[in-house]
């Protein structure tokens, strides 16, 4: 689709002014239904963070090792914690976010496999209870404990339990656990497939999403996650990993980093490469959210990426927490510029909500079982 750019323009700011008229949220039908499929748990009670922080010193000094059992955290900690959240849901019109924790946090890179491990059970351990007092609002998903070096076998037992008891809907797969130095197999390397066939059997997808940043040559969120999202895809494109794993389902974030700018290099790529076009090879299996903090870069993604690969995301609370002065808006309030390319409304509810409950299987979910 094409979308003129004064058009465009004119659209996102009558869509601003509509929202907060009369200080509702005014966009986008009665009713509809807009799931966040990018979340993350960046406000964390201070005891979490102090947790990780002795955890980290105990690595050199054993004596400050913290105890689990000495962590403790209420209810109303964690209600508390999650009302930046609530409030933007509130003002931006979002229902539910697929909720995560903290990305950077996830570390695989400090300490020990026994390090990693019991930092994601607790992690994850918070995301539910946040996910068991908040249903309405938030719907789980899984850190894994991964560690340089070591193999992703290790995972599968976490993984398992967010799924089955936890009831999350997928996980966050780090394809470079050393933080910035890609010392592991690519991710269609067979090191990766034990997790391949435990996401296949459990019916989950995986977002591929990296931690923080240990090299100083690459900046956090604003160079080391867009470009391991560029990455992963363009590892996926010089492999066959989907004929051994059709049912695979990868989402990539942050607009998929470089990809749909340069889509036309993809393309010639895999053409080069005697592949498959890209909606054969790939597009069956891998989707981008719209975690993209400006109009022109939502444009562009959605004049080349088709509409049934686009999950509606934000990742508020997240990477850009200021707001841009060309819009008065938080550079995270991603939905106006979607509202403003005035999508055929099947287009939009693949968007905003079908596309995720698609590949997320939501429709199992207390979330979705309870409105029928």
């Amino acid at each position: 689709m094409h979308v003129s750019r004064r058009k465009f323009v004119a659209g996102v700011a009558a869509t601003g002014a509509a929202a907060f008229a009369g200080g509702v949220p005014a966009w986008g039908a009665p009713g509809s239904l807009i799931i966040d499929c990018h979340g993350h748990y960046t406000t964390e009670p201070k005891e979490f963070h102090a947790f990780r922080q002795a955890q980290i010193a105990a690595l050199k000094d054993p004596s400050q090792k913290p105890s689990v059992a000495d962590l403790k955290i209420s209810d109303d900690q964690l209600r508390e914690s999650v009302q930046p959240q609530l409030k933007f849901q509130r003002e931006r019109g979002t229902d539910v976010a697929i909720f995560s924790p903290r990305a950077a946090g996830m570390g695989h890179h400090i300490g020990t496999p026994e390090t990693s491990a019991e930092w994601s059970r607790l992690c994850n351990e918070m995301i539910h209870r946040i996910c068991t007092l908040m249903p309405d609002n938030f719907i789980g998903v899984g850190q894994l404990p991964q560690s340089p070096g070591v193999r992703p076998d290790n995972c599968l037992e976490e993984l398992e339990r967010c799924v089955k008891s936890y009831g999350f809907v997928g996980v966050n797969l780090n394809p470079d656990p050393s933080g910035g130095f890609w010392k592991d197999p690519p991710l269609t390397d067979k090191w990766w497939y034990p997790v391949y066939e435990k996401l296949v059997e459990l019916d989950v997808p995986a977002m591929i999403h990296v931690s923080a940043s240990a090299n100083p040559n690459f900046h956090g969120t604003g160079a080391h996650y867009i470009a391991a999202d560029t990455t992963a895809f363009m590892q996926l494109l010089t492999s066959s990993l989907f004929k051994d794993f059709p049912t695979l389902r990868f989402v990539i974030p942050h607009g998929g980093g470089a990809i749909p700018f340069h889509w036309g290099r993809y393309r010639g790529l895999a053409q080069d490469m005697k592949k498959p076009p890209l909606e054969e090879l790939l597009l069956k299996n891998v989707y981008f959210d719209t975690c993209v903090y400006h109009a022109p870069g939502i444009r562009l993604m959605f004049e080349v990426i088709p509409v049934d690969n686009i999950i509606f995301g934000s990742e508020m609370v997240g990477a850009v927490r200021g707001i841009d002065p060309t819009t008065n808006r938080h550079y995270d309030d991603t939905k106006p510029y979607i509202d403003a390319l005035n999508l055929p409304e099947e287009s939009r509810r693949k968007v905003f909500a079908e596309n995720a409950r698609k590949v997320y299987r939501l429709d199992r979910t207390a979330y979705f079982k309870k409105r029928g």
